[in-house]
């Protein structure tokens, strides 16, 4: 193996990674958002409130996202396994 191979395989694992993470963070990042308004506009300062929402929203987007998740992980999984049977 050569470094540049393994730079390629760490680069593509940490794509892999934020493309994976990013529904369950964009979505728990906009009902932050959401909240954080209604919040300020109703001048209600409650930590729940903030929280429950954000679980709810991360759990129901991880189900919904969690065929195209493991998809995308076992292709990169295939994919480092069918490049390391070339060296």
């Amino acid at each position: 193996m050569t470094p540049e191979f393994v730079i390629d395989i760490a680069r593509k694992a940490i794509q892999v990674t934020l493309l994976v993470s990013a529904p369950m963070l964009l979505s728990g990042m906009i009902i932050g958002l959401l909240v954080s308004i209604f919040q300020a506009a109703t001048q209600i300062n409650e930590q729940t409130m903030t929280f429950i929402p954000k679980l709810v929203v991360v759990f129901l987007s991880l189900l919904i996202f969690a065929p195209w998740i493991m998809h995308t992980m076992i292709t990169f999984t295939n994919g480092i396994f069918e490049s390391m049977a070339s060296f």
